[in-house]
């Protein structure tokens, strides 16, 4: 995902240079060798990340909020476990429990929704519970 995110930011990053009717030397000479034109270069193809303040002075230079260079990021989708279609021995007491600790712990009013971070957690029970596991 981060060479995706790097790609679609520079290419943000580009356009926005281009608004300006700017080369990638003339960003330099702009920026008075602050921002080299082959590190920005760089930054365009996605092959070099920028730094958060890097990135700010940069829109600055451009005169372009910040916020607008941003690309727009697709999410994963959440995951959802049918835990009604597990086995009883899958979906035993130890994940109820821990499912219950989450809704509590979140004030989740929703049970079906499971973040991805709880995925690896619940994937690494199911695992040790599964009889496979037990040889």
């Amino acid at each position: 995902m981060t060479d995706e995110f790097n790609n679609a930011l520079g290419q943000r990053l580009r356009a926005a240079r281009r608004q300006r009717g700017w080369s990638l030397g003339e960003i330099e000479m702009h920026t008075d060798g602050e921002f080299k034109a082959s590190v920005v270069g760089a930054y365009e193809r996605g092959e070099r990340a920028i730094s958060v303040s890097r990135f700010a002075r940069l829109a600055e230079v451009y005169r372009v909020p910040a916020a607008e260079l941003l690309p727009v990021v697709t999410t994963v989708p959440d995951l959802v476990i049918d835990l009604d279609s597990l086995s009883e021995e899958a979906s035993g007491d130890l994940v109820d429990k821990y499912l219950a600790a989450i809704q509590l712990l979140r004030k989740e009013n929703n049970p079906d929704v499971v973040r991805q971070s709880d995925r690896a957690i619940i994937s690494s029970l199911l695992q040790a519970m599964s009889p496979a596991s037990s040889d």
